[in-house]
C-alpha cells in the first residue's frame, strides 16, 4: 500500500475592504496554519497573489497564545499582519472588515460583540446600513515638550505623536499634494519616539470639524485609508482646534475624509473613541495549496 504523503488541503480565503483599505481574510479557527511573513507577503502581492494592504487571520482567542488572556471577553482574535508580513498591533479598518466577516459567516449572531486584538479587546456594532462602529479605545498623546518632525524630500513639518495602540505621527499641511508620491516612508525624527516605526498622516482642513488625510502605513506604504490613523488625526485636530472632551465634558465628532471614502470619529469625555465606517466583503474562494506552501 502506498505511503505517499497526502497533498496539503486547500485553504479558504475571503477579500474585503473598509473605505478601500483592503485585506485578505484567512479563516483559521483552531490556529493550525503557520503563515510565515513570506507567505503573507505573497498573499498580499497585487500581481502574483490575491492583493491587499494586509492580512486578517480569524482565530479563536482560546487557540492563540497571544489572545488566550482575552478569551473570556472575546471569542475571536484578529491576527493582523501588514502587507510586508510584519505583525501589527491594531488596524481600525481591519477590525470593521473582520467583524463583517464573522457576522456574515455565522460565527457570531449578535450585531454587537467584542473582538480581541494585540492592542486589546475592541467592541464592535454592526448596523443595517452597512456600517460598523468600533470602540477604538483611548488615544495617548505624547508630551508636546518632546516635538516630532516629519520630512519628505526637502520638506519638513512638525507632527503630533499619537498612539491608538499603534504609533502615529500626524502632520498638518497646507495641501495634501505636498507629501509627494509617498513611494517611500517619510522620515520621522527623533527615531527614539517611534522605536517600532510609525504610521504617518498628512492632514488638511475641509471645514468645521472636517479634515482630510493621506497616510503612509508602516509596513504597507501609502494606503487608501487607515482607521487608527483617522482616530489619531481626529484627536490631534480636536486639540489643535481647542476641543478636549475630557475638559469640556462634551463629546466631539469629526468627519475624516480618506482617499477611499469617509469615516466619522467621535471622542467621548471619558476618552473613549468610536469610529464608524463601511465594511464590505467582496469575494471568497480557496487557495491552491501548492502555491501557498511554495517557496
Amino acid at each position: 500500500m502506498s505511503t505517499a504523503a497526502q497533498p496539503p488541503a486547500p485553504t479558504a480565503f475571503l477579500k474585503g475592504h473598509g473605505t478601500e483599505n483592503d485585506f485578505v481574510i484567512i479563516p483559521d479557527a483552531e490556529g493550525r496554519l503557520d503563515l510565515s511573513a513570506a507567505a503573507v507577503t505573497r498573499l498580499c502581492d497585487r500581481r502574483a497573489g490575491i492583493g491587499g494592504d494586509g492580512l486578517l487571520r480569524a482565530v479563536r482567542s482560546a487557540a492563540h497564545p497571544e489572545a488566550r488572556p482575552m478569551a473570556g471577553e472575546a471569542e475571536w482574535f484578529m491576527d493582523y499582519r501588514n502587507a510586508d508580513g510584519s505583525v501589527a498591533e491594531m488596524c481600525g479598518n481591519g477590525v470593521r472588515v473582520f467583524a463583517r466577516y464573522l457576522h456574515r459567516a455565522g460565527l457570531v449572531e449578535d450585531e454587537e460583540f467584542s473582538v480581541a486584538t494585540r492592542a486589546g479587546v475592541r467592541r464592535v456594532r454592526l448596523s443595517g446600513a452597512g456600517t460598523v462602529t468600533v470602540g477604538m479605545g483611548r488615544a495617548v498623546l505624547a508630551d508636546d515638550a518632546a516635538p516630532v518632525t516629519v520630512a519628505v524630500g526637502e520638506r519638513r513639518w512638525p507632527a503630533r505623536n499619537v498612539s491608538m495602540g499603534n504609533p502615529h505621527a500626524v502632520a498638518f499641511v497646507a495641501d495634501l499634494a505636498e507629501a509627494g508620491p509617498l513611494l517611500e516612508a517619510p522620515r520621522v525624527t527623533p527615531g527614539a519616539a517611534y522605536p517600532q516605526g510609525a504610521n504617518v498622516e498628512f492632514v488638511v482642513s475641509r471645514g468645521p470639524r472636517h479634515v482630510a488625510l493621506r497616510v503612509h502605513e508602516r509596513g504597507s506604504g501609502e494606503t487608501r485609508s487607515c482607521g487608527t490613523g483617522a482616530c489619531a488625526v481626529m484627536v490631534a485636530a480636536a486639540r489643535r482646534d481647542g476641543a478636549d472632551p475630557a475638559a469640556d465634558g462634551q463629546p466631539v465628532t469629526y468627519t475624516v475624509d480618506v482617499p477611499g471614502g469617509r469615516l466619522e470619529i467621535t471622542e467621548h469625555p471619558d476618552g473613549r473613541i468610536d469610529m464608524t465606517g463601511p465594511a464590505v466583503i467582496v469575494a471568497e474562494g480557496t487557495l491552491d495549496p501548492h502555491w501557498l506552501v511554495a517557496g
